[in-house]
């Protein structure tokens, strides 16, 4: 039987045999790609070929890349560990071809490609025929698209018709997105059911039906079309071949297993996982068994996205992360009955594992057990009384027709436990329950997100003013050049109407590698159009505009701003000397884990495990400006990138490389690096280099704020001009270190004295209140306005009746509200009993919000039987005690 290293190297050597070149993965973290966070399918790295953007310098390639999916088709979360085959990461083989109308026979298309796929499948996987269906597209008038004739004929020279069956657009016609390129696509099925199901059953009737043992294992793509916003279709000058297999199901059937998780490429972690935990995995339908395949399943999708440069967060692809490794946590927590950290423990095998494939994992370690680590010490903090909240809900609801859990719930459990929505939703299904969806989403509509954001642009299709240009970034030798626009589209973002316009030839910066896109001027037959951003779309330099020239075909003269990327070009080449000097002071593992450069600043974000000290810290600031005064040449020169590795430059973790690689050497025994951006002649043009801020950002990972060139020595006036103001402030003392401890250490103590006097009037007042307790309306009822120094003291105030209400006679129900004016603002405190909550729905925050707030101009909110407000009028204190007296009353 095969390993699954043996099948991946037989997939590899077999298309090299054919004439391809192997290329690597491309990192599972997209990057200037506003469509995708993370690559969801072999052809990602490829779109620039396809769009016609680029061309490749290969003409037929193989690869097997890192994909992660987490939504759309078949790759719902929720089903992963609970069936046989769904994966959020997965690796797909892929072997392609880039048509070139020029020479068509470097490249191939339906003939090859299907004649290949069957060559492999039966020849050198030994896969019996009578096992494989395939699928063509059958057609579709609405869309006026006819059927893949070609495709089924070519498939009538391998397999019989029988076993041809037709798919529908759903199933057989591929599309990047709602526009672009697009194609027919034919399937290769495998049915893996035993010989008696396969008599009593034909595998031709379950063929896309779901089915876990009738599987696609393998897609070939024929890119022929390009379709238009309009939904019209173009037929593409170049045809291109785009296939993907799933490993994990190739190895499935190669292997003779009923599900991926029985393959070599998971039985190693399953049974770490059961060494761990002292649980036997079964490989059954039970909620424990489903556990160790989401551990083995999630593992890999955190582990190498972590390792590519996405380290979980509360915001887009990393909130995606953080959902995925709290899934994995919730799931050995609960069924593997595992209540300390499990996932980092299980980094260092599969590391090993991939070593050879995917080595990037296996050089930071460390660094990722270290991040799901802290990730999963923090989750489980948080769970137990999470868990604890939802079963509160779920009790409080037992007795409901409609076992409905609230948006509002939901979204507390997620704002306040960190539950991401399908871990509630797996929780409540579990126990009988469904979550109000759309609830949940108006709850999550009032925080901003950019996601969201981003949907709502409206981007029209390009306007292509010339065909096949030449686009050509020359910003490294000028900042000025003639050009013309080779292509515009407008945008629509928020109401507001802006254009995009790609040049034949531009000095702009795109947006890349931390550096920020560059700003400027296009001048076009007398007027000024503003350049207010450039970024990269796919291989694309993309220039931000808030006007289209009156005529777009004219001649333009590009013009950057000069001095702003004169002061970009210092900061960056200072974060390369920083980043030297990092690993000089700190060690060798410290690496770039993110950057942002711009004219008014550097931020580097670092791998480091401890906090740094002053005096590392320092050490790094002396060694990058003598660095400086040496005035090093910065040299920058193309070579092959094996070449540029063996020089000893570091390449980027999550970083997609091409055969020739720019490399930025300054001082080749100090500073070598792969990068892109722009950078100063000699380092002596930085002046200064000067750190503002150093602190922690994430889990083993640091970041430092810093200046350098004239924002160093404006940084440092303004500095000296601080410290004159408070030397003056201090009488100009001869020593102002001691001054300013003294000055602390008298404010200490008279903060002390303040507190405990008052204290004793918090305790004078609190006396004096109880004595003027009120029935109303069968309430204990104290109403009144105070004089105190904070609303801190109010709020305690308020809530230190409590003990004394509630030791009245028959511990009646109580209320109590009190106002003051506190430096010419009102502030007013409210306690309700927690049965008048429950009697008479008479919440805190409500009776705010109604009663309190218009009154004193203001607003506030709290908790149900303890709230508090604020606002700009104070003439209505008194007012506000009335109020509520008679909210009361009425009740």
């Amino acid at each position: 039987m095969m390993t699954s290293a043996e099948i991946r190297k037989k997939f590899l050597d077999f298309f090299v045999s054919k004439g391809h070149t192997i290329v690597p993965s491309a990192p599972i973290v997209v990057k200037n790609d506003p469509t995708l966070k993370f690559t969801n399918a072999g052809m990602n790295q490829f779109k620039d070929y396809f769009l016609g953007n680029k061309k490749s310098p290969h003409a037929r390639v193989a690869d097997t890349q890192k994909c992660l999916r987490v939504s759309g088709k078949h790759n719902d979360l929720e089903e992963v560990g609970v069936d046989t085959y769904h994966h959020t990461m997965f690796e797909m083989l892929g072997n392609w071809s880039f048509g070139d109308p020029a020479n068509p026979a470097a490249g191939y298309f339906k003939k090859e490609a299907i004649a290949w796929s069957w060559e492999l499948l039966t020849a050198v996987y030994d896969i019996p025929e009578d096992r494989m269906y395939v699928t063509v597209f059958e057609g579709d008038e609405a869309n006026k698209l006819p059927r893949d004739t070609e495709a089924y004929e070519e498939w009538k020279k391998w397999i019989a018709p029988k076993r041809i069956l037709l798919g529908s657009k759903k199933d057989n016609f591929w599309e990047m997105g709602d526009t672009g390129p697009c194609g027919p696509c034919t399937e290769i099925h495998v049915d893996c059911r035993s010989d008696a199901e396969r008599d009593a059953v034909a595998g031709a009737t379950l063929v896309n039906n779901d089915h876990p043992q009738v599987i696609e294992i393998w897609n070939n793509v024929f890119i022929q079309f390009n379709r238009l916003k309009d939904g019209s279709l173009q037929p593409l000058p170049a045809k291109h071949v785009d296939t993907g297999m799933g490993l994990e199901r190739l190895v499935r059937v190669m292997q003779g297993k009923h599900s991926n998780y029985d393959t070599d490429l998971f039985t190693g972690t399953i049974a770490r996982v059961e060494a761990i935990v002292g649980k036997k995995y079964s490989a059954g339908d039970g909620i424990q068994d489903v556990a160790f395949r989401v551990l083995a399943d999630h593992l890999r999708a955190i582990s190498f996205t972590i390792a590519d440069g996405q380290l979980p967060s509360n915001t887009e692809a990393g909130y995606v992360i953080r959902r995925i490794l709290r899934r994995a946590v919730r799931y050995y927590y609960s069924y593997l009955d595992y209540k300390k950290p499990l996932l980092f423990q299980l980094v260092p095998l599969l590391a090993a594992q991939f070593k050879t494939v995917f080595p990037e994992l296996d050089q930071q370690a460390d660094f990722v057990a270290k991040v799901v680590r802290e990730e999963e010490e923090a989750f489980l903090r948080t769970l137990e009384k999470g868990l604890r909240r939802m079963d509160d809900l779920m009790s409080a609801l037992r007795g409901s027709a409609a076992k409905l859990l609230p948006g509002s719930a939901a979204f507390e459990l997620y704002d306040t436990y960190g539950f991401p929505i399908d871990l509630t939703g797996l929780i409540a299904r579990e126990n009988g329950f469904t979550v109000d969806q759309p609830g949940f989403e108006a709850e999550m509509q009032k925080q901003k997100d950019r996601s969201r954001a981003a949907t709502a642009i409206d981007t029209e299709d390009w306007m292509v003013l010339v065909d096949n240009p030449l686009v050509e970034f020359v910003g490294y030798e000028m900042l000025e050049t003639n050009t013309q626009i080779v292509k515009y589209r407008k945008i629509k973002a928020k109401g507001k109407e802006s254009w995009q316009l790609v040049l034949e030839a531009t000095p702009f910066y795109a947006e890349s590698g931390g550096q920020v896109g560059d700003t400027g001027i296009l001048h076009s037959n007398g007027e000024m159009i503003s350049v207010l951003d450039t970024r990269k779309e796919h291989d694309l330099i993309v220039h931000f505009t808030d006007k289209l020239p009156s005529d777009p075909e004219a001649p333009l003269i590009a013009t950057v701003d000069r001095s702003k990327r004169k002061a970009t070009e210092v900061h960056h080449s200072a974060t390369h000397l920083l980043h030297a000097a990092l690993r000089k002071v700190l060690g060798t593992h410290v690496a770039q884990k993110g950057s942002l450069v711009n004219a008014g600043e550097l931020r580097f974000d670092f791998s480091h495990f401890a906090k740094t000290t002053e005096e590392e810290l320092s050490a790094v600031e002396a060694l990058v400006n003598e660095k400086i005064r040496e005035n090093i040449p910065v040299v920058i020169r193309q070579m092959p990138k094996d070449e540029a590795l063996k020089l000893g430059a570091m390449a980027l973790f999550g970083e997609k490389y091409g055969d020739v690689v720019r490399v930025v050497i300054i001082d080749p025994d100090y500073s070598v690096e792969l990068c892109g951006g722009t950078h100063v002649g000699a380092t002596g043009e930085l002046g200064y280099f000067k750190i503002r801020h150093e602190g922690a950002v994430a889990a083993g990972v640091r970041r430092i704020e810093a200046v350098s060139g004239p924002a160093a020595e404006a940084f440092l006036s303004e500095q000296f001009i601080q410290l004159r103001a408070v030397r003056e402030a201090l009488k100009n003392p001869p020593e102002l270190s001691r001054a300013a401890e003294t000055l602390v250490a008298e404010n200490a103590e008279l903060k002390k004295k303040l507190e405990k006097a008052e204290a004793k009037q918090l305790a004078q007042l609190r006396q004096q209140l109880l004595t003027q307790v009120q029935t109303v309306g069968g309430v204990a009822f104290i109403g009144e306005v105070v004089e105190v120094g904070s609303v801190d003291a109010l709020k305690k105030l308020c809530f230190d009746l409590k003990s004394g209400l509630a030791m009245l006679p028959n511990t009646p129900l109580f209320l109590a509200v009190l106002a003051a004016n506190i430096e010419g603002k009102a502030a007013v405190a409210l306690l309700v009993d927690e049965q008048l909550v429950a009697t008479r729905q008479l919440e805190a925050p409500a009776i705010i919000k109604q009663h309190v707030a218009p009154l004193i101009k203001g607003g506030g909110g709290g908790q149900k039987t303890l709230a508090t407000a604020g606002g700009q009028d104070t003439s209505h204190l008194a007012e506000v005690i009335a109020a509520v007296r008679n909210l009361l009353a009425a009740k």
